[in-house]
């Protein structure tokens, strides 16, 4: 082979590359939740619920005020997507848990990704297991949830 290699990327061309990576995915994620009637927060939040989760535990992990989690949750429960539950430990802790119609809906949302699941689509089993690995590896720098 001739020729120069290409030098590698710089940590902002990495940097923007991601952030325009995961822009695209959220904007498809809130389309595919519109398609379902929600909000893209409301997706967000119904998208946490892999078992029961704390009111409080709600706001920490959308980063948002806990009387705003309040009006959310009281929409998906309307909708009868979420339910309220006390917590067996600590009654006065209420926990939010998804139903198994709200289970549904953000399974669909997520099946409803199309430009994501295209984008996936173009890379084959080695290279998504090559990018889940090094994805895997960051992070742990990148959650601050505690």
């Amino acid at each position: 082979m001739t020729g120069t290699a290409s030098p590698p990327p710089t940590k902002a061309q990495l940097l923007e590359l991601v952030a325009a990576l995961g822009t695209a995915q959220w904007q498809d994620f809130a389309a595919a939740a519109a398609r379902q009637g929600l909000t893209s927060v409301q997706a967000k939040l119904l998208a946490q619920l892999k078992g029961p989760v704390p009111m409080r535990g709600l706001a920490t992990l959308l980063v948002c005020d806990a009387s705003n989690v309040t009006g959310i949750v009281d929409r998906l429960e309307a909708r009868g997507l979420v339910r309220r539950e006390p917590d067996p430990g600590d009654r006065r802790v209420k926990n939010v848990v998804a139903t198994d119609e709200g289970r549904e809906t953000i399974r669909r949302v997520r099946a409803e990704m199309q430009a994501t699941h295209s984008a996936l689509d173009t890379l084959d089993e080695e290279e998504r297991t090559t990018l889940y690995g090094l994805l895997e590896r960051l992070r742990p720098g990148l959650d601050h949830r505690g």
